[in-house]
Formats: structure tokens, sequence, C-alpha cells
């Protein structure tokens, strides 16, 4: 396809299905129950499985649009935060739904670190995206004066990420939210 032509529009039906299987998908890969099977993923979606792998040929294929959809959500909340609420609670409330998203993840992992090694998903434009979106927040807080104005918005995202990996083994939620809030006090101006 040349960079000139855009890609066709899904029908209707196909797109509802779509949108049925990612909404499977993101349940069953967030329910814990292991394994996640394409099978399973398309009759929750109510759909068969030739429907779901015209979607998705491979596995691969539906845990990377999981994942750049889940990306694109965490990212555009920012906005949605800062409108309902000041910078500093946005910005908490964001390292909140970061710990959920992460969560999510661990079913995934063999198919994600595959889609990582083969460059189908850069780890770098990911963090590039995670960071505009809480560099969005920091600059609310900076202009209303309740977070600092030296706080750099790819060491808040490299802090997040890292905590919720060290918390991640053994349900260590609490510890999580006790790191997230001392991050965030040393956010706070």
């Amino acid at each position: 396809m040349s960079s000139e032509e855009k890609p066709r529009r899904l029908r209707a039906d196909a797109e509802r299905n779509r949108t049925r299987l990612l909404e499977a998908g993101r349940a069953a890969f967030g329910s814990g129950r292991e394994p996640v099977t394409l099978e399973q993923v398309a009759r929750d979606a109510g759909v068969g499985i030739g429907t779901l792998y015209r979607h998705f040929p491979t596995r691969e294929a539906l845990v990377e649009a999981l994942y750049r959809d889940e990306v694109a959500q965490l990212c555009a909340s920012a906005e949605v935060l800062l409108a309902a609420e000041g910078p500093a609670r946005a910005l908490r409330r964001w390292m909140d739904r970061f710990a959920d998203y992460a969560t999510t993840k661990r079913e995934m992992a063999d198919s994600l670190r595959m889609l990582f090694s083969t460059g189908a998903v850069a780890i770098s434009e990911v963090r590039k995206e995670f960071t505009a979106a809480v560099q969005t927040i920091l600059d609310a807080g900076t202009v209303d004066g309740t977070l600092r104005t030296d706080v750099r918005a790819e060491d808040v995202v490299v802090s997040v990420v890292g905590m919720a990996s060290a918390t991640a083994i053994n349900g260590g939620q609490e510890q999580l939210n006790r790191m997230f809030d001392l991050l965030m006090d040393g956010i706070r101006r």
C-alpha cells in the first residue's frame, strides 16, 4: 500500500465484530484464567473462530491490537482526568490506571515479548506516548502551582513502570499504592 492510500474502512458489522473481539480479548486476558484460547475469545465475543481469524490471524495479532488499543486509552485518559479534577489528583489517578493496565498484561506477557523482540511494537514509542500523557498533566500542575516545575515526565513514567513491575509479585497492590503516594509527595509543590 502506498503512503497516500488509506486503509479501507471496515463495514459496520465487521467493525462491531472487531470491537466485540477486542472487548472479549481484554476481558479474557484480564480475568486471570489460563490459558486464554482464541476459541474462547471468539465464543465470548459471540462470533465464530473464522471471524476472529479474519480480524486477527494469530494470537500475536490479537495481543498487538489489544496492546495498542489499551495504550491509546491510557494516554487519552490523561486529558479526561484533567477535565474532571486537579492535576495532582489526575496524575495519581493516572498512576492507578497504569497499574490496572500493567496487571492485565501478565497473561499476554509471552506474546508481548515476541512483539517487542520482532519490533512489531517499539517500547520506545510506547514510552514516548506515556511521557506525552504525563507531560500534559505536569504542565497543568505547573500552571496552577500544584506540581513542581522541575519534574520530568519521562522520570515519572520510568518510576511508575518500575514500581508496577517491582510490586507485581504476590499481589503487592498495597505496597504499590504506598509507593505511588511517595512519588506524588515528591512531585507536589
